[in-house]
């Protein structure tokens, strides 16, 4: 447990020089095989999300270690030490592969929680604000709804026991793939769009428009959605538009505070559960 606790300490971390990398890999890609090839580099909203970029993985990475520790020294005592030795003497590929169905089982429910309960979708609201995606709009997450999310999709990967490495190279997959999803990319993988997510699946979880509420809220995995009826992918055809309707204030410092801040203050209007 201890050496992966370890190796979750530095998953959250994004520094300037991988910022810089993951900058000099998609704002190219993005270039060539664009969605929206009218969309600007400096968007909407790009320096704010370059704000959470830059600042997020500080509380994200401390508010995870704590969800771990306190879920090793309590529930990790129930599982037996056999478990731990059995799980990470796998294969590494083999780990790797585990932790992705794992942790995206948590995090599709722990995703769907957030859109269902109203306190949870002030949190998350923040991320569905975005109305112009490219591969910067990963970031822009509220780190209270980073935190639990990532909670329910990792505590039972360290429970179980996998390996360190493991552990590491599926932060790594996740981290990629999270940003290819919100990418300014048109990327048609065929018929494997119905076993992973792509970023014509995460789009269409961004849309505003009515027939994609509450669709594809799984992270890396789209056959989960639809197993339990979530999943929307009409076609080739990707949104018209993203965003929410919800008053959602434009700056960091703001949209840190505005789910704390009671909803008659923002002139909210009442929640409807289909956003």
């Amino acid at each position: 447990m201890d050496r992966a606790l370890s190796a979750g300490r530095r998953m959250d971390v994004l520094d300037i020089k991988a910022l810089l990398i993951t900058a000099l890999i998609f704002v190219p890609i993005e270039r060539l095989f664009a969605l929206r090839p009218g969309q600007k580099i400096l968007r909407k909203a790009f320096f704010n999300d370059l704000i959470y970029a830059l600042f997020n993985g500080v509380p994200i990475n401390l508010g995870l270690v704590a969800a771990v520790t306190l879920a090793t020294s309590t529930v990790g005592h129930i599982i037996p030490d056999y478990v731990g030795s059995a799980v990470s003497s796998q294969p590494v590929w083999l780990q790797v592969l585990e932790i992705i169905i794992v942790a995206d089982i948590g995090l599709y429910w722990a995703h769907r929680a957030f859109h269902a309960i109203p306190f949870l979708w002030r949190f998350h609201v923040i991320h569905h604000s975005i109305e112009e995606l490219d591969w910067l709009a990963a970031h822009r997450v509220h780190p209270v709804d980073q935190v639990l999310t990532k909670s329910a999709s990792l505590v039972p990967v360290y429970l179980m026991g996998f390996s360190s490495p493991a552990i590491v190279l599926f932060a790594l997959i996740f981290h990629v793939h999270a940003i290819l999803l919100h990418s300014n990319v048109r990327l048609n993988i065929g018929p494997l769009r119905w076993l992973v997510a792509s970023p014509q699946f995460h789009h269409w979880h961004h849309a505003h428009e009515r027939a994609a509420y509450d669709k594809n809220f799984a992270g890396q995995l789209s056959f989960i959605d639809a197993l339990f009826g979530t999943m929307h992918l009409p076609g080739e055809t990707v949104p018209e538009r993203y965003g929410v309707d919800d008053p959602v204030p434009p700056t960091y410092v703001e949209q840190l505070a505005y789910p704390l801040i009671p909803k008659g203050k923002t002139n909210e209007a009442p929640f409807t559960g289909d956003t």
